[in-house]
């Protein structure tokens, strides 16, 4: 059974900093393009962050700038790095292994996921 296990949210004042990591069991992530999504209460999922096999990453205009995505293949763990943090960034922040690559609307081809670590932004 694959499980991802997401940690490292919590509730931090904007401009502040946090880092996700994303914990996987059960396969190894070598040969998976993996990404960040996030919903906040009441909207739609949005995908922020993925990083392919080749750790070749893209993000969501969103977060340019702000968010760096990376993977560690060999302790099975995938990162979110979050700088100058929003209040519009406030969310369920869930781990990614991905059907495909990172092209397109990727977060709708979610093969396995988390159970989301929350980052709540106040000002």
């Amino acid at each position: 059974e694959v499980q991802l296990v997401e940690s490292g949210g919590g509730s931090v004042q904007a401009g502040g900093s946090l880092r996700l990591s994303c914990t996987v069991s059960g396969s190894s992530i070598d040969d998976f393009d993996m990404g960040w999504f996030r919903q906040p209460p009441g909207k739609e999922r949005e995908g922020v962050a993925c990083i392919d096999i080749f750790s070749a990453a893209t993000y969501a205009d969103s977060v340019k700038g702000r968010f760096t995505i990376s993977r560690e293949n060999a302790k099975h763990t995938l990162y979110l790095r979050i700088d100058s943090l929003k209040p519009e960034d406030t969310a369920m922040y869930y781990c990614a292994a991905i059907t495909g690559t990172c092209e397109g609307r990727w977060w709708t081809r979610v093969q396995y996921r988390g159970e989301g670590t929350q980052v709540t932004v106040s000002t």
